[in-house]
């Protein structure tokens, strides 16, 4: 017989596993197909889980989490920062249009309980790598965290930035021109603030 730990955990394979094949569609997946692919009954998910929508929020998160740690540019080389910070926020950006379900219910998890282990705080730490050592923390730190912000807004309310900024999103040549007109904004901007220290 399965122990509490691994039945929670075959729950969330299994719900993984479903909303990995409905490509995201969170509406197609039912708690009964859930209990059904996990070989458990809908009590024990109501149990560990208390709704349907927290597990979904679970397994998008630990999804999201997979693609942060898999993220890598390795080998590829840039003139400067602001190249290679841009070139990485594209690289987000598009992720997010092109699983737009799981990056929803992702940031709008983080939103409604904002930690330091939440994927937002993970991207934005993510972010700093692209910039160098003579960057001070705080630089870095604020500009992996207004980049993060802005593209979450962008994402999650794309028909008002058409209307307001002129960028389809949807059109991953307008994401691209959008990021690298975002983060011109905030090097142009930090310069200003610290004297050229970026």
């Amino acid at each position: 017989m399965k122990n509490s730990s691994d039945i929670k955990e075959s729950i969330i394979t299994a719900a993984t596993g479903l909303i990995q094949q409905s490509s995201g569609n969170i509406s197609e997946i039912t708690t009964r197909a859930i209990a059904g692919k996990a070989n458990v009954g809908i009590g024990l998910i109501n149990y560990h889980f208390q709704s349907k929508d927290n597990l979904i929020t679970i397994c998008v998160q630990r999804i999201i989490q997979q693609v942060i740690l898999s993220f890598s540019m390795e080998g590829k080389t840039y003139t400067d920062d602001k190249e290679r910070l841009t070139d990485w926020a594209v690289h987000v950006f598009d992720f997010l249009f092109e699983n737009p379900a799981i990056s929803r219910i992702s940031i709008l998890g983080d939103l409604s309980d904002y930690r330091s282990d939440c994927n937002s705080v993970k991207t934005q730490k993510g972010f700093m790598f692209a910039l160098d050592d003579k960057v001070p923390e705080a630089d870095k730190q604020m500009l992996s965290f207004i980049l993060t912000a802005a593209m979450q807004t962008a994402f999650l309310s794309r028909q008002i930035t058409k209307e307001l900024l002129g960028y389809d999103l949807d059109h991953a040549s307008h994401r691209k021109v959008f990021i690298t007109k975002l983060v011109k904004v905030l090097f142009n901007e930090a310069k200003k603030e610290e004297g050229d220290l970026i």
